[in-house]
This record gives C-alpha cells, sequence and structure tokens, in this order.
C-alpha cells in the first residue's frame, strides 16, 4: 500500500527525484516558465522517466491554494512499509553516537520544516514527534527543509514517554532545553549518545517529558527577547553538540 502526497517547490522536488525518483510520479510545470531552474528540473525529471505536465498558473494554484509553489508541484507516492522505526534508526548508526531531536508538540509546518533542515545540516540521526498535538510532513513542511525533509528520518510516535524511556534503556541522554534551567547548555558534556528535546512554540515541553529528562538546559541569551523561535534553538543545541564531538 502507498500514501500519495503533494509536494511543491524547486528545492523539495528536486531533492525527492535525486533521492527517490521512483516514488515521483507526476510532475506539474508552469508552461510559462522556461528559464535555467526551471530547464534543469525538466532535464532531471527526463533523466528520471518521470511523468511531467506543463500546466497553467491557474491550475497550478488550483491544486494548492495559497501556497508558494514556484511553478513546480508533484505527486509522491510513499510505502507504508518504508516508515521506519527507532529500532530501525538505532540499528543503522554505525560511525558515531546517535544524535535524536524530539520536538515536543510543534505544530507549526514552517517551524517542523526549518528543523529539518537544521537537522539535516548538523547530521540528525532522527527527528521524533507525537503523532497528536503536533504537525505532520506535510507539503509546507517538505517545502521548507528545502530537501531535509527527504533525507532526514521522521517518526511519528503514539507515546512520546514511552518513546523516552525506550531510548534511555538503549544508552541515550535525554536532553531537555529550558530556559529557566541553571545549567548553561555550553557547561553540557554533549559528547555521547543524545535525544535533545525542545519543545512546543508557546508552550515548551510538557510536563511529563519535561521529568522524563536526564538533564536540563538553558540557551544563554544576552538581548531583551525572552524565548527562541524552535528551529533557531534547535539549530545553537545541535550546532553545540557537533562542536564538542569534534573536539575528541
Amino acid at each position: 500500500m502507498s500514501d500519495k502526497k503533494i509536494i511543491y517547490g524547486f528545492h523539495s522536488i528536486t531533492s525527492r527525484i535525486r533521492l527517490d525518483a521512483s516514488s515521483v510520479k507526476d510532475v506539474y510545470l508552469d508552461e510559462s516558465r522556461n528559464d535555467a531552474r526551471m530547464g534543469d528540473l525538466l532535464k532531471l525529471i527526463k533523466e528520471n522517466d518521470i511523468s511531467f505536465h506543463l500546466s497553467s498558473k491557474d491550475r497550478l494554484d488550483g491544486m494548492i491554494p495559497s501556497a508558494k509553489h514556484q511553478g513546480v508541484i508533484a505527486n509522491i507516492y510513499e510505502s507504508k512499509q518504508k516508515y521506519v522505526t527507532i529500532e530501525d534508526v538505532l540499528e543503522e548508526i554505525k560511525t558515531e553516537p546517535p544524535l535524536l531531536l524530539i520536538l515536543d508538540g510543534v505544530e507549526d509546518p514552517h517551524n517542523l520544516g526549518a528543523c529539518f533542515r537544521v537537522a539535516d545540516a548538523m547530521g540528525v540521526h532522527a527527528i521524533i514527534c507525537p503523532k497528536d498535538s503536533a504537525v505532520g510532513v506535510n507539503a509546507t513542511v517538505r517545502k521548507v527543509a528545502c530537501g531535509g525533509a527527504e533525507s532526514v528520518p521522521f517518526l511519528a510516535v503514539t507515546n512520546i514517554g514511552r518513546t523516552i524511556r525506550y531510548l534511555k534503556d538503549q544508552g541515550l541522554f535525554i536532553i531537555g532545553t529550558d530556559g529557566e534551567s541553571a545549567q548553561s547548555l555550553y557547561r553540557e558534556n554533549l559528547t555521547g549518545p543524545i535525544a535533545m528535546v525542545l519543545g512546543s512554540e508557546g508552550k515548551g515541553m510538557r510536563r511529563l517529558t519535561r521529568e522524563l529528562c536526564d538533564s536540563l538546559v538553558a540557551i544563554p541569551m544576552l538581548g531583551q527577547v525572552e524565548s527562541l523561535n524552535v528551529s533557531v534553538a534547535s539549530g545553537i543545541c545541535l550546532s553545540e553538540i557537533r562542536r564538542q564531538r569534534s573536539l575528541i
């Protein structure tokens, strides 16, 4: 069985074709565009023998209203059997300690997409989110992620607490972010197996998630703002993990 989904934008479609061309079944292109960027995408489509259709801008606008599709939309089909489990992710990690990103209730697709982009850049092995009270991977997420949603495994779990307990049993250290913590991110040992936890945009981590963390750290802030966007915070945390790991 497979799920049909729509993706749009040059980055997300190009990345999808390069990573898994067989999953891209139909691409719709703005017939009025004949620039180099469209030419490069069309060449890639033809090289991979993917069906494409030249369409009017009005038709494309009707397919995904209010979205900035850049004149390119694609149908993709994802096999349900391809969805990974946390066991699959940990089994595949061979050369370094695991690095996972847990997002506890992020609801804004733009934030999730930006987190995917950061996670890809920082070599995160998987992003984990709860199935409920959180955004899934939709077309907007894929567009903002610029290919990150295609390269970083995504796990939507039924019970985030149970998943965290399992990760602890597997030897991962669970680190949560909390602006009220006295422990600075930069004083925490981040060189071992880690699952970094960030909360939702407005409420932060839920109480149970917070209680399950092995350590809570704060990102030192010197200005007037009281909090950071979740994708910005994830970038700071993951970058510090990579910095510390590069020193050992």
